[in-house]
């Protein structure tokens, strides 16, 4: 298992930075239909409204391009898992309520005709993110990101570009016990 758990994170990684930039760059052309997206939910003070509709976007992006490329992992899962929580009480909030709303979690928002039968997608979609950026909020370092190169010597590691010795370790050397084999025949 410990072999197998850098690599899923490191899967983690790249699935939740792209769902980000995705979700991010197809806001960042209409900042006004983001701004009603948020309104739409109507759980917020209309005085941040828009900010919170500006923003979102960008901080999208910049999780993701973190993400991706493996730069500030635990600060930006821990964010990624914030968001994803919240997303998830907001639709909740929405279909509770009674809203029929297009979350805006791609692009879009607003009113929309059936959308509560989306809900139900959405927030398992949201909660299967959600465990992917907890995983990475417990095991941040992954195979092939900026933070091993940057913090490697850290560690006291070196840099490998492939693996490090942490992930190398054959797990079975742990079960066996130290023996002491000098003075015997």
């Amino acid at each position: 298992m410990q072999r197998v758990v850098p690599w899923l994170a490191l899967i983690a990684r790249l699935v939740v930075g792209g769902v980000w930039i995705a979700a991010g760059a197809l806001k960042l052309p209409d900042p006004a239909e983001s701004v009603r997206a948020v309104r739409a939910y109507e759980l917020l003070p209309e005085a941040i409204v828009p900010t919170v509709g500006y923003l979102l976007p960008v901080v999208e992006v910049v999780v993701g391009v973190c993400l991706i490329v493996g730069l500030m992992v635990r600060p930006m899962a821990v964010v990624s898992s914030v968001l994803f929580v919240a997303f998830i009480i907001g639709i909740a909030a929405a279909w509770v309520r009674g809203l029929e709303i297009d979350c805006g979690c791609f692009g879009g928002g607003g009113v929309e005709e059936g959308a509560s039968s989306k809900y139900p997608w959405e927030i398992a979609r949201d909660v299967g993110l959600l465990a992917a950026s907890l995983l990475l909020v417990w095991r941040p370092r992954t195979p092939w990101s900026v933070d091993r190169f940057l913090f490697a010597a850290d560690a006291g590691e070196g840099f490998d570009p492939d693996f490090d010795s942490d992930f190398d370790q054959d797990p079975s050397d742990d079960l066996q016990p130290d023996v002491n084999l000098e003075g015997r025949v």
